[in-house]
């Protein structure tokens, strides 16, 4: 049995013959099913332009969320802050604690828009991101209260919306410094930048100690065979988004044959995805755990079939007693 939390990130993966407002939907109800099985979080994301993702505004997303479950916390996984202005995103989670107090989470990443285009539409340039820590900074003065100019984020001044760093790289160091929990996918590093991480890690207001939530894509079935099927609509989509440059919806089938570069990517989008029988993932779950000693899991598996999607955060879900 797991002796950590799990929780949910989804980021309204659209499907072949799905409509848009259909996603979102499915988003919110699945939201509603975790919350039913156990989940800690349920977060959404935030991807703009993108044919296969529709969660392009994670606050608003969050609150249709937090309006249709009861318990379980809500967030973002994340808020691409140099996507945004800082007194903007604090107001935007002001609200959501204000209305839905003492479930908000407020997850922050470093990403930019993938093209030039979708940058110079959100009006953002690609060196953007490199200002992250300033803009973390900023908006934690405005919750707090202590920002320049008297300016104050009404709502959010004063209200204690628990922050999150995503971390890839240096983010690490940043959430370290400012002494925020921090999200990381599992990878090979994930050991050595946590150890850093909690090293230099700063206690603050918002954490006393350092928090690791490790990000893993896990698949349970009945079946090895049937637990990695799940994860191949996902794969096959990355592959194709590498090949040619456009990230698709799921289709429930992947092509009986690929050319030698696309199942390159193929694979590689499938090595370090955790998938078997529920004996097998909550083995590799806990050796996970223990490696890394991470103080969550967030789940961020897709596959086409909703009704299998479900069946296996349920599998998941008994993992943890």
């Amino acid at each position: 049995m797991l002796s950590v939390p799990l929780s949910v990130l989804d980021r309204s993966r659209t499907r072949v013959g799905e409509s848009e407002a259909e996603t979102l939907r499915a988003t919110v109800e699945l939201a509603q099913q975790v919350e039913a099985l156990g989940y800690k979080r349920f977060w959404v994301s935030e991807h703009h332009s993108v044919p296969g993702v529709v969660g392009s505004a994670p606050t608003v997303l969050a609150a249709a969320v937090a309006a249709r479950t009861d318990r379980i916390r809500v967030g973002t996984g994340g808020v691409m802050l140099p996507n945004h202005q800082p007194l903007v995103v604090a107001e935007q989670f002001g609200v959501l604690e204000s209305l839905y107090p003492g479930r908000i989470d407020m997850g922050l990443g470093r990403s930019v828009g993938f093209t030039n285009g979708v940058r110079r539409a959100l009006g953002v340039d690609k060196d953007a991101a490199d200002d992250f820590a300033v803009q973390v900074r900023l908006l934690l003065e405005y919750l707090a209260g202590t920002a320049p100019d008297q300016v104050h984020a009404r709502p959010g001044e004063g209200l204690h919306i628990p922050p999150f760093i995503l971390a890839v790289g240096e983010g690490t160091a940043i959430a370290a410094e400012l002494g925020l929990p921090v999200v990381l996918a599992a990878r090979p590093n994930s050991a050595a930048l946590l150890e850093d991480y909690r090293t230099n890690f700063r206690p603050s207001a918002w954490a006393s100690q350092p928090y690791v939530v490790l990000a893993v894509t896990a698949a349970v079935a009945d079946s090895t065979e049937a637990a990695r099927e799940l994860l191949l609509p996902e794969a096959w989509a990355s592959a194709y988004s590498r090949t040619r440059g456009v990230f698709p919806p799921l289709q429930p089938d992947v092509p009986g044959s690929m050319t030698a570069r696309e199942q390159e990517f193929f694979e590689n989008a499938l090595h370090g995805q955790l998938y078997g029988t529920s004996a097998e993932v909550d083995q590799a779950l806990g050796d996970l755990v223990r490696r890394t000693a991470a103080d969550e899991l967030l789940i961020t598996t897709n596959t086409f079939d909703r009704a299998a999607l479900l069946a296996n955060f349920a599998a998941l879900a008994k993992l943890t007693g």
